[in-house]
């Protein structure tokens, strides 16, 4: 049957306005026809099992598949300092399915690498700040250096003479310590692992002088007392150290906190994002991750998704502008 001239009017008027509902419900964030969160979500992880975002990224994946009520698996793809994980979540589907969980070194490596098969900024939408929290500074027991201030003066006596260790070129621990040399003048060798806790074992053995690391990183070997912690890179105490001095009562204005944070392919949509980072956000603050956040000193962030999309292009900023003075670069 055909339809007359005015069935038609009304038809396309209904259409209309189905089209402005989903609109204004996408501007307000809310879900729509199409938009439901898929029934798997794959966490990557871009660094080995283990590692302390792999605890994290277990630690949050079964609250975050109840509250969710979906399914919720973590992938670990390591390699090349995190690039290969985060390389297979830039050019992921872009419906919430597929999340990479990173670190600082995320973009610790954009900054320092010669090319890279994705744009830290354009090819990913940032979702949520788990937590971040602050490194420590620690030497053999063995070591004769019983504070920073010791280690920075034999540094300057005997250049390039001590020797300091880092899970690679262009990971945190890297960086921060390349930013304490440049802030105090003093010049080390770099001797760079494939991964911090390989990196740790010759730490503790008396092979490298030196290391700036999570305390996540460094805890069998501070319990098993070969470790000595000189001082945090926070903005005050360390939990698991009180007394420990902060990096900043020698070295005036050193800040090195480390971030754990969620991302998405780019494009995915905003209702998707906001609904992710409101249940992050709230897994994050739960009383049941507190044990896994405590001894590294982890504070949950509750960033919104645009602040934590700010926060991040202003760290990229700084990590470029350290490895250009640095001339550090990865081929």
């Amino acid at each position: 049957m055909k339809q007359n001239p005015s069935e038609r009017g009304t038809d396309m008027d209904v259409r209309r306005r189905q089209a402005l509902a989903a609109g204004l419900l996408l501007a307000a964030g809310l879900p729509v026809a199409g938009q439901e969160l898929p029934r798997l979500i794959r966490i990557v992880v871009p660094f080995a099992p283990g590692a302390s975002n792999d605890a994290i990224a277990r630690a949050i994946q079964p609250q975050l598949a109840r509250r969710l009520d979906t399914t919720v698996i973590v992938e670990n793809r390591p390699g090349a300092g995190s690039i290969i994980g985060s390389d297979a979540v830039a050019k992921g589907p872009k419906d919430g399915s597929m999340l990479l969980l990173s670190s600082q070194t995320f973009l610790t490596s954009a900054a320092t690498a010669a090319k890279l098969p994705y744009d830290a900024i354009a090819s990913f939408a940032p979702i949520a700040m788990i937590g971040q929290n602050p490194s420590v500074v620690a030497v053999s027991a063995a070591s004769p250096y019983r504070s920073l201030g010791e280690v920075i003066a034999a540094a300057r006596a005997r250049p390039d003479a001590l020797t300091y260790a880092s899970a690679g070129i262009g990971s945190s621990g890297h960086m921060a310590t390349e930013r304490l040399l440049a802030e105090t003048g003093v010049q080390m060798r770099h001797v760079p692992y494939k991964g911090a806790a390989i990196a740790a074992v010759d730490l503790a053995s008396g092979q490298v002088d030196f290391m700036v690391s999570s305390y996540g990183t460094l805890a069998p070997h501070i319990r098993s007392g070969k470790l000595r912690v000189l001082a945090s890179t926070g903005s005050r105490p360390h939990p698991s150290f009180p007394h420990v001095p902060l990096v900043s009562a020698t070295v005036p204005g050193f800040l090195h906190e480390v971030w754990v944070g969620v991302f998405a392919p780019a494009g995915t949509p905003v209702a998707v994002v906001e609904r992710l980072n409101r249940e992050i956000n709230a897994i994050s603050a739960a009383p049941e991750l507190k044990p896994l956040f405590e001894p590294d000193g982890i504070e949950p962030a509750a960033l919104t998704a645009p602040a934590f999309a700010a926060h991040v292009r202003t760290d990229l900023a700084q990590w470029k502008q350290i490895a250009a003075s640095r001339k550090i670069t990865v081929d």
